[in-house]
């Protein structure tokens, strides 16, 4: 038997003992080291279940239903492996945990991070990062590079969805551009050191959190306060006039979307990434006036994943330690996780947990 945190429902998650998957002959076993607690993961306590499917509306590749063991992003150290698979036993992995079916038309054009029945493990079910141990497929695993510590093989994932973001706004000349980034949490931290892997001189970061401003002071050439500094201003004088070139958002604010669509050139580019909890409305009068291209990006792909361990071994990706800000053991899951972001959520980013209690001395 195993410890595992499994989400019941709303404010319901609760650590168990549940069987050690058995991997069989075409999966590998991997022992978990550390999970992040994501976003998504909060929403889902806050006001779920929307993502983790209901019961009687099981997950199609799946067919799970909660509760379910929770938890998608997190490595861990291979503990067997299937024969003929180039992995090794106790090598330091991370794990892509999207569940595609591969035979849908975005599976089959290289989109597979639009698939029809697209899960993830840790919310569609097949286990989760927030347990001991989870068997997967070997190539879901992304063995870390030799130089990253273990425990940050767990942001691999939101680095993934930075990377996936900026190649979505296409190929720009990156090296002469301007970009306002909207909310310095773990996404939008990720998608500076992305930009800066891609060139990227100038960013822009807006975030009215203090503890998140002071993260990324270091890493970003321009952070404001939104509730104190004009946002819109300090755009045009960093551009000379011209309104910046590409706005990412991260923060899903109706507000900070306001601010954003001013602040843009005209024919410049908004990015959506943020997962908006309510409808929201496109000023539509910047939209129209200025031609801004208005594009989503959802998740990532096999592709964004793999690069972003690349980007990592080759020492591009400076300074993703800052996403990191607390570490707890399993057991506090609730208390020390869930319930500290919500209320003390301008004091933290990342919160990282572990089935392992030694590894917090």
């Amino acid at each position: 038997m195993m410890r595992a945190a499994k989400y019941y429902g709303k404010e319901d998650v609760r650590v168990e003992q549940v069987p050690i998957p058995q991997p069989g002959p075409a999966l590998a076993l991997v022992e978990i080291e550390w999970c992040g607690i994501c976003g998504s993961d909060l929403h889902e306590f806050i006001t779920g279940p929307v993502g983790i499917p209901k019961p009687g509306f099981p997950h199609p590749l799946t067919n799970e239903t909660l509760p379910i063991i929770w938890g998608h992003e997190f490595c861990g150290t291979i503990k067997s492996v299937p024969p003929g698979i180039n992995l090794k036993v106790g090598q330091a992995v991370a794990i892509d945990p999207r569940l595609i079916c591969g035979t849908c038309g975005p599976c089959n054009n290289h989109a597979d991070h639009g698939c029809h029945k697209l899960g993830f493990m840790g919310v569609s079910g097949r286990g989760g990062g927030f347990s001991e141990f989870v068997a997967v497929e070997p190539s879901m695993i992304h063995p870390l590079p030799k130089d990253m510590p273990l425990e940050y093989g767990a942001i691999l994932e939101p680095l993934a969805v930075a990377n996936h973001a900026v190649k979505m706004a296409g190929n720009l000349p990156w090296d002469n551009s301007t970009v306002l980034i909207l909310g310095s949490g773990p996404v939008g931290i990720a998608l500076i050191l992305c930009l800066k892997a891609y060139g990227v001189r100038r960013i822009i970061v807006s975030e009215p959190t203090m503890k998140r401003r002071q993260q990324v002071e270091d890493i970003a050439d321009t952070v404001i306060n939104p509730m104190t500094d004009e946002v819109e201003g300090t755009c045009r004088v960093t551009t000379e006039g011209q309104g910046v070139d590409v706005v990412f958002d991260c923060a899903g604010v109706p507000q900070a979307l306001n601010q954003a669509f001013r602040a843009i050139k005209v024919h410049g580019m908004y990015v959506n990434v943020a997962i908006w909890e309510k409808q929201f409305e496109i000023p539509f009068g910047d939209f129209m006036w200025k031609h801004i291209t208005v594009l989503p990006s959802m998740a990532y792909n096999a592709e964004d994943f793999r690069e972003v361990v690349k980007m990592v071994a080759e020492g591009q990706l400076v300074g993703y330690e800052n996403i990191v800000t607390a570490r707890i053991s399993l057991e506090d899951i609730a208390s020390e996780g869930l319930w500290e972001l919500i209320r003390n959520k301008d004091q933290h980013i990342k919160i990282l947990v572990t089935p392992k209690s030694h590894l917090l001395h």
